[in-house]
């Protein structure tokens, strides 16, 4: 499928004859039907910019059952549209397009709707979403323009639907108002996109006219942050996806020629032009090639020598923040397998009882715990669960995330690190976790992993230790 102007263009290359039909039949048309034809959103846009159809799974066979938590895809109407395309791809022209589609279908119902707008700035949802040559006031038709009070960080239509401009940058501005739709822009540039999409979605609560669900649209070029990389997976995420050269033709050549020919062929191209979302960040410890290299089924599992299970115990009530619980084991040559995440979030005696359970089932030769927030309450809170059914040894940290977890990294570099089938959460947390992120993300399992493989194989411990990497309680 292409656009109006698109189809011209390709006539007029293979058959000039039907093309100039083509435009004088439309030069023929009455001066107001072509001056509504410009803004006719399905005879300009490509199909990856259109708002997709309810139930868009319908003729795709779902997932297994297990991944989706027992939820078929094809029984569900999409929440999130998430649009991950290239830069210059046309995203923020397709997220302008919806909530002005959404607002004449509620003129056409007379139920008027609220509209909620999130940039990762104020001055970004200004000057992109609403006032930028693709943004609302861009898109929408002199009879159907809307109001704009820059100073209320509103927008008001004649039927009387509103949008209302939030930034990343202040999440507490979400508590108090709802929405029935919501336009999520550059969400991979938010700086706490979790936190932000949270509060925003406490507010989605209200049911379009018809008796529709609320909807959120978000326009992003991708970035492997753990919170995009979560809503990508979500059952009830309807995925777009598209690169910079098929807007080709909207764009300046000398872009093409200066700018995205420099990238071609490289990673940060393929994120920024092509809008993959790549997992593994540039500057990270770890890889998802080299994870996917050494990875092993469970009958390529060798006998192990000793198995640990790593905890580092999550003190936080954060929404997100996990345990992490990693079972390891390494053989006689030295190699590390790593044989299962069971991180979870709960009180500290779920956590408990997850991990001397593991511990049991792996018939574990020692549980080791991260003791720096907990101390003494966490062998305490094992030993209830379990009396003296378990080793047990406490490690401090004392010294950060990044400086622990490279010598990790290192033996996964030298290929004596394998995982035992696909352990996604965990591997989500250290493809993305780079010396940039340290501090501004999660990693308890991560954390939990880095434990157990030190534990194990680390060689150069006691060195560590002496240079006050670790310390043995």
């Amino acid at each position: 499928m292409r656009t109006l102007t698109e189809i011209i263009e390709h006539l007029a290359a293979t058959n000039p004859v039907a093309a100039r039909a083509a435009l004088a039949a439309m030069s023929q048309l009455p001066a107001d039907v072509q001056k509504k034809m410009r803004y006719m959103w399905s005879l300009n846009a490509r199909p990856a910019q259109m708002k997709p159809e309810p139930f868009p799974w319908r003729n795709d066979p779902p997932p297994p059952v297990s991944e989706l938590g027992k939820v078929d895809r094809r029984t569900l109407d999409w929440f999130t549209w998430l649009n991950l395309a290239g830069r210059g791809f046309g995203k923020t022209r397709a997220g302008a397009e919806y909530i002005r589609g959404e607002v004449e279908e509620a003129q056409r119902r007379k139920k008027p709707i609220r509209v909620a707008l999130v940039g990762p700035t104020a001055a970004d949802a200004r000057d992109v979403m609403v006032e930028g040559d693709s943004g609302i006031l861009g898109v929408c038709p002199p009879n159907n323009m809307p109001k704009y009070e820059s100073s209320k960080r509103r927008l008001t239509w004649k039927d009387g639907s509103i949008a209302t401009l939030y930034s990343a940058e202040e999440p507490e501005r979400f508590r108090g108002p709802q929405h029935h739709i919501g336009w999520a822009d550059e969400l991979a540039a938010w700086p706490d996109a979790q936190a932000v999409w949270d509060m925003m979605m406490f507010g989605m609560r209200l049911v379009r006219p018809g008796g529709k669900g609320p909807q959120v649209a978000v326009t992003t070029t991708p970035k492997p942050i753990p919170m995009l990389v979560k809503l990508y997976r979500d059952p009830t995420t309807f995925v777009t996806t598209g690169s910079t050269y098929d807007n080709k033709a909207n764009l300046a050549p000398t872009f093409f020629n200066n700018v995205v020919a420099s990238y071609e062929g490289t990673r940060l191209g393929r994120q920024e032009i092509a809008g993959e979302i790549l997992l593994d960040v540039q500057g990270a410890l770890w890889s998802g090639a080299i994870i996917d290299k050494n990875r092993v089924t469970p009958d390529q599992v060798p006998p192990l020598v000793r198995i640990i299970v790593a905890i580092d115990p999550s003190i936080s009530d954060a929404e997100g923040a996990d345990t992490g619980i990693v079972a390891a084991g390494v053989a006689e040559n030295g190699h590390v397998y790593i044989l299962e995440d069971n991180s979870l979030q709960g009180p500290p005696i779920e956590w408990a009882r997850k991990a001397v359970a593991t511990y049991v089932r792996l018939k574990a030769d020692k549980i080791v715990a991260e003791i720096n927030n907990g101390g003494a309450m966490v062998e305490a809170t094992l030993r209830h669960t379990a009396p003296s059914m378990f080793a047990y040894k406490g490690v401090h940290a004392s010294r950060g995330k990044l400086t622990r977890a490279e010598p990790v990294s290192a033996l996964y570099e030298r290929g004596m690190v394998h995982h035992v089938g696909l352990l996604k959460k965990l591997e989500d947390q250290m493809v993305a976790y780079s010396p940039t992120m340290a501090g501004k993300m999660l990693v308890d399992r991560m954390d939990a992993l880095v434990w157990a493989v030190t534990e194990l194989a680390v060689k150069d411990v006691q060195s560590a230790q002496r240079k006050g990497m670790f310390a043995d309680q």
